[in-house]
């Protein structure tokens, strides 16, 4: 089914520098966790090709993925193990509900440039032809159960800075650990976009931010609804799963960059995808610095492809200039 197969393409390069000067025009931006809500992928059914890729999720993960992203309960779909696999397939259900649309290839074609938030990176490889939606939905099931197992395992949490730039956040997370066991330190993980740092460590390193956060005149703090401190060390333990999972999956270079989260670069060589996807899971998000890349790079057009609006809100936080994105959801 050409649907499943998302365009995937063999480009025969060992170099890791194919991509290296890269002048993108238009691009697909694939959301991460917290971008699920409940009565996602309802109009999956109207366009066969997405109704498919539910089906076929379905078959890969044992359970009716699209039944909990319509109906809930919230609690389920917001669950580490749920949400990533949900936003994966809904993502790249997008996609093939813009693909049914008057002049949806044509938009599909002119993508010269993918990225994807956290997950999103995930579904943007897949979108590239990196690996089959298959490969990369049993890759992001791993990635949640691992994840959450990490957090199982010790304690921790994330907060959202609001209102400071990312040297007053560093600086806040200076102050906090100077109060805390260095098993319960905080650091940034999420480079979202200026005003928005989301810090992730111990639960108490995370309340000693929340306690210093006025003084520092942040504007408020929010602490974030997810298994535990994500892109921080304490997700260690999943690293050793996810790197077994992608040693057995077939990944090939993209047809077009992606950019990574981990240095804000696009890879072409597939054994050092495969290792900064496993890195990924331990080491900060450099969105803000991807986003000023490629907008600074002449990028004109783009589309958000999945649930939410949370990309969109970023881009115009970086740039106001920036032309809106438009969004594509099922």
């Amino acid at each position: 089914m050409s649907s499943i197969s998302l365009g995937t393409k063999e480009t025969a390069t060992s170099s890791d520098s194919l991509f290296s000067n890269y002048k993108p025009s238009t691009a697909f931006l694939f959301p991460g966790q917290g971008a699920q809500a409940v009565g996602m992928g309802k109009d999956a059914h109207t366009v066969h090709a997405a109704a498919a890729l539910f089906a076929k999720a379905n078959e890969i993960l044992g359970y009716d993925l699209l039944d909990i992203c319509i109906n809930g309960p919230k609690e389920k779909l917001d669950s580490t193990v749920i949400s990533q696999p949900a936003i994966y397939v809904a993502s790249l259900a997008a996609v093939e509900v813009l693909r049914a649309q008057e002049k949806g290839q044509d938009i599909i074609d002119s993508v010269d440039v993918t990225c994807g938030l956290s997950l999103g990176e995930y579904t943007a490889l897949a979108f590239a032809g990196a690996f089959s939606f298959e490969d990369g939905l049993k890759l992001v099931k791993i990635r949640g159960e691992a994840m959450q197992a990490a957090a199982d395992a010790a304690p921790s949490a994330m907060v959202s800075v609001i209102g400071l730039d990312s040297d007053k956040v560093a600086a806040l997370c200076d102050a906090a650990n100077e109060e805390v066991s260095e098993d319960e330190r905080v650091q940034i993980a999420n480079f979202l976009c200026p005003g928005n740092y989301a810090v992730s460590g111990g639960v108490k390193g995370v309340e000693a931010v929340e306690t210093k956060a006025k003084s520092f005149k942040a504007r408020m703090t929010v602490r974030l609804a997810v298994a535990g401190a994500f892109h921080t060390h304490f997700m260690g333990p999943a690293v050793e799963k996810l790197e077994a999972a992608l040693a057995i999956t077939d990944l090939k270079t993209p047809r077009i960059p992606v950019i990574s989260n981990v240095d804000a670069e696009p890879h072409s060589d597939p054994v050092t995808i495969k290792k900064i996807l496993a890195q990924q899971v331990t080491s900060p998000v450099q969105w803000e610095t991807t986003l000023k890349t490629i907008l600074g790079k002449g990028l004109q057009t783009s589309y958000e492809l999945g649930p939410g609006k949370v990309i969109a809100g970023i881009v115009k936080r970086i740039d106001k200039k920036a032309a809106p994105v438009e969004n594509i959801s099922v």
